[in-house]
């Protein structure tokens, strides 16, 4: 911890701002402060802090730093307690990243209870409906719907989501309701095309083909890369959606969306936990992950 000493002393006076006050806080000299720091910029080979008479601020290597810094300190304190009870604090940052949709209608509504009880943790929440990249963006954990490609990762399966096919009310009225694959053709129905890459070959209307599934190929004028446009496209009267119940079960349940052959949905979404290629996982992450297991559970599979 000694070694540790410099970067504790540094991030205390970035936070405050003083290292008057930083000092006070850690309870050692003012000239120590200020002697551990300037120490550590000649060892890092950058200024880290902006100093003026009255204030000190970060400045953008600072920034950087700190950031690094704050995650080095929260890891050093989940090695130490790393057998210690979950009553123990968790502390530190958390960089995660959520599909759109997961997290505007059933993540972000449960994290106040998170936050409560983890009241010294600090969440960074990405969300995207694109597959970022854990180790180049920094991502602690992320939620991933769909198969996981990448060998590297570590995936926890949390079950499936449920699929439902829908359309509004308006676009009904307008081509018919259809009760079968049949009717899709003869009614000459329209889908709204979703693929997270503009401009990819549409992947087309799935439906369940004895132990498999098969796509039939539907027309459609819009395509879209945005879970929360698709939902808008169907509300617009646009087309037909296949979607998961998690994102438009509020919808059906408001009429503004209705559920059609619900026997030929296409196949549940797959949903995981994913991790970079790391043995041990932090407290922080671990309970994340938990928390985030418990929130998802009642809509799968």
């Amino acid at each position: 911890m000694q070694n540790l000493e410099p970067i504790l002393i540094f991030t205390t006076v970035a936070e405050m701002g003083s290292f008057t006050r930083a000092a006070d806080s850690l309870g050692i000299q003012k000239g120590r402060a200020s002697t551990a720091v300037r120490k550590l910029e000649e060892d890092v080979g950058v200024r880290l802090l902006h100093r003026t008479t009255r204030s000190v601020q970060l400045t953008e290597d600072g920034r950087a730093f700190h950031a690094r810094a704050r995650d080095l300190l929260a890891d050093v304190d989940d090695l130490h307690s790393m057998f210690a009870s979950d009553r123990v604090a968790l502390r530190g940052r958390l960089r995660v990243d959520l599909p759109t949709e997961v997290a505007r209608t059933t993540i972000v509504p449960a994290l106040p209870d998170f936050m409560a009880t983890h009241p010294e943790l600090e969440l960074e929440v990405s969300s995207t409906d694109r597959q970022v990249d854990l180790v180049q963006e920094g991502f602690d954990c992320v939620l991933r719907l769909g198969p996981i490609r990448d060998e590297t990762l570590i995936a926890r399966p949390l079950g499936l989501l449920r699929m439902v096919n829908a359309a509004s009310p308006a676009y009904l009225a307008r081509y018919g309701v259809p009760r079968s694959l049949e009717d899709l053709k003869r009614q000459e129905h329209r889908t709204i095309h979703f693929s997270t890459i503009l401009g990819a070959r549409p992947h087309g209307w799935e439906y369940p083909d004895g132990d498999s599934y098969a796509t039939l190929q539907l027309p459609g004028a819009l395509h879209v890369n945005s879970a929360q446009t698709y939902e808008a496209a169907a509300l617009a009267g646009l087309g037909l959606i296949q979607a998961p119940l998690l994102g438009v079960g509020q919808y059906l349940e408001s009429g503004a969306l209705v559920e059609i052959i619900p026997d030929f949905r296409r196949r549940a979404l797959a949903v995981s936990l994913v991790v970079a290629h790391r043995s041990n996982l932090s407290r922080r992450v671990r309970a994340f992950m938990k928390w985030i297991e418990d929130v998802l559970t009642p809509y799968l599979e």
